[in-house]
């Protein structure tokens, strides 16, 4: 089995993007002097340095990452080496122009910016393949070597391309993965609007058409563009696995479900040895720091519940925002600690030296242009001694209170055109659900919809339009061995080719809900409805969406009192074999939402958390060394977190007992006796 962990790092990983081709080599010393004085660990290069590395077809100049991987060895940093297949050289795009990917309306991008590439092009892979195989062979055994990081964060900007080349690989992955046209046609529906195929060459990718084209055809391309992605990760993994064996492999993911959606990240994190994030605050206007915790449980539950790696955040602002705020005092090292406590074996950022030229300027480092007279700087050299004083919590894992099921295949499908309603968005019902077990202080596991979820006492499905039939029987085995089972609405409709499923919706879920759904009737803009409660004068309010549901042995536990499915169930809940199962046929606004999860809790076993403040985050650790309680206090106020047994707070090495004082906007990290 190949390594998981970053080969001789011995502490947690602290560093970030070097790049150090930017700058002239008399800045080299100086560069890991200030490392060693930050407690850098390890850095990550090589990333976009295929020009330099190449600078001309087949003629190589490696004499300068020789140089600078000698000088982090020398000083006892460890390096993250990068294959730098994102950009291709300017001279491989001036040869081969087919490389570069065509758009859906038939345009070509141009050679400037980064991942502008095709990913079916066989001069490409060629080329990745040769410049792979260049660097494992001269750096494969190198000292510095921890870790080998494939190309640069899949996906971004471009995951599909829709030319020639392209048209030709999809027709040889369609029958690979359907072995006929006749099972392309069944699975496509193509009797629909005249779209019937008699041969492989007739098909293209879903370029744009006049009107609405095969959903099932776009569906399928998006799992192709994906599939062939993961073929091109691979083919460099292997390459390095047999030309630098011990070492690790991975590639940098943004499960953050605001940042990528082009991926099936569970499909890709069986493909590397160590799950590696990157997450950036989206300052929309929301609490940034439920959304890191959800992508940092979603990176989590990728690696399947092992330590993972954030290969990239920010000391500060970003700079590809609308509008892009700088960190506050603290800020910086409560999000770095948010991602341990949520099983992320250090804390990596963009960049180590902030550039002077270029696209991301203004994108805040660890050396920031004020240099080291500045907040950030004395921020950074502080978080490096404070994972320092952490080590010992390598290996440990984060324990999760309760589950959501998730599938891209799922949200790929709900996006795509002509649904029910455009106010129904996938992504806002996951991060409604999350932020509600959220500020219940429950940390939540991320699975998929066929995995095992005997492990969690309560499930909760924000968003689940694809359901294939495995699925369905999957969540009713759950609910049947005695699991409390949430459904949000528009679930368990489709099949895994976006057909409906027979029957009354909704579909593959009928039996584990016990009902079934006549109609939908979507709401129209700032419509609302009022629901009440069938044991008492309680009400709630939802909006977007509205169905006439009729109960086959689930009981109403909400109605709705107006609207156009007045009189109908709006909450059910069916008690099937050991367990139960939740049907929410609304949108509900968050004090809504809240009643019905605290119900389904209490079904669960799973008893509310009233001694915690709101915005106080208590996650624990646990393994061999012991169990650690994280305490991060995002509010501008004190708070006290109740310890179930006493310990030592690592971080200012005090005993505690009974009590943890959490300052305002500070982490506290307690190993418990």
């Amino acid at each position: 089995m190949p390594e998981t962990t970053p080969r001789g790092l011995r502490r947690l990983a602290y560093g970030g993007d070097y790049n150090p081709e930017q700058w002239p080599e008399s800045i080299w010393q100086e560069d890991v002097r200030l490392m060693r004085e930050a407690g850098v660990t390890m850095v990550s290069v090589g990333i976009f340095s295929w020009a330099g590395l190449e600078p001309e077809p087949g003629a190589y100049d490696f004499g300068w990452l020789d140089r600078l991987l000698d000088l982090l060895h020398e000083h006892g940093i460890r390096a993250d080496l990068g294959t730098p297949t994102v950009v291709p050289p300017a001279w491989f795009y001036r040869a081969h122009p087919d490389a570069l990917p065509v758009t859906r309306e038939g345009t070509r991008y141009a050679f400037g910016s980064r991942g502008a590439i095709c990913h079916s092009s066989p001069a490409y892979r060629a080329a990745a393949a040769t410049i792979t195989e260049q660097l494992a062979r001269r750096y494969g055994a190198h000292p510095a070597l921890a870790l080998w990081h494939v190309h640069n964060e899949y996906g971004v900007p471009v995951s599909a391309c829709y030319c020639d080349t392209c048209a030709d690989h999809f027709r040889r992955w369609l029958d690979a993965r359907y072995g006929s046209i006749d099972a392309v046609n069944d699975a496509w529906g193509t009797a629909f609007w005249g779209q019937h195929y008699t041969a492989y060459e007739q098909i293209d990718p879903p370029r744009a058409t006049p009107t609405v084209g095969n959903p099932a055809q776009a569906l399928d391309y998006r799992r192709f563009a994906d599939a062939t992605m993961r073929e091109n990760f691979s083919m460099e993994r292997d390459i390095l696995h047999r030309l630098s064996p011990g070492v690790p492999v991975t590639t940098n993911f943004m499960t953050a479900l605001s940042q990528c959606d082009s991926v099936d990240y569970w499909a890709w994190g069986r493909e590397v040895d160590l799950v590696t994030n990157d997450h950036y605050l989206i300052t929309d206007g929301r609490r940034t720091h439920v959304n890191l915790a959800m992508a940092a449980d979603l990176t989590r539950s990728v690696a399947g519940g092992a330590p993972w790696l954030l290969l990239e955040h920010s000391t500060s602002g970003v700079n590809w925002q609308p509008r892009n705020p700088a960190k506050r005092p603290g800020e910086m090292a409560r999000n770095s600690l948010a991602h341990i406590a949520r099983g992320s074996e250090g804390a990596m950022f963009f960049q180590w030296r902030q550039s002077r030229r270029g696209a991301e300027k203004f994108h805040s480092a660890m050396v920031p242009h004020a240099g080291t007279d500045s907040r950030v700087w004395r921020e950074v050299v502080q978080l490096g001694a404070d994972l320092g004083a952490l080590a010992e919590l390598r290996g440990t894992r984060t324990v999760a209170d309760a589950a959501m099921v998730w599938d891209w295949h799922s949200w790929w499908a709900q996006n795509l055109e002509w649904r029910p309603s455009r106010d129904h968005d996938a992504r806002e019902r996951a991060d409604s659900f999350y932020e509600t077990l959220y500020d219940r202080h429950l940390t939540v596991d991320f699975a998929h919809p066929e995995a095992d979820l005997s492990a969690h006492p309560l499930v909760v499905v924000p968003a689940l339009y694809l359901t294939t039939e495995a699925a369905g029987r999957n969540l009713r085995a759950y609910v049947e061995n005695g699991g409390t089972l949430v459904v949000s609405y528009f679930s368990g409709i489709v099949d895994e080719h976006d057909a409906v499923h027979p029957g009354a919706y909704p579909g593959a879920l009928r039996d584990v809900l016990g009902l079934t759904v006549e109609e939908w009737s979507p709401l129209g803009e700032g419509e609302t409805v009022r629901i009440t409660e069938a044991a008492g004068d309680g009400a709630l309010t939802g909006d977007v969406w509205t169905e006439f549901v009729v109960p086959r042995g689930a009981e109403t536990i909400w109605t709705y009192a107006d609207g156009p499915a007045a009189g109908h169930p709006a909450v059910t809940r069916h008690r099937l074999g050991k367990g139960t199962a939740w049907y929410v046929s609304t949108r509900l606004a968050p004090p809504a939402l809240d009643a019905v999860i605290g119900a389904a809790c209490e079904d669960a076993g799973i008893a509310p958390r009233t001694d915690l403040p709101r915005d106080v985050e208590v996650v624990r650790r646990t393994g061999d060394s012991g169990t650690y309680l994280f305490a991060l206090n995002h509010t501008a106020h004190d708070a006290k977190v109740p310890l179930d047994a006493p310990g030592t707070e690592l971080l200012s090495g005090e005993p505690v007992a009974g009590h943890l004082a959490v300052p305002a906007g500070a982490v506290c990290v307690v190993r418990l006796a």
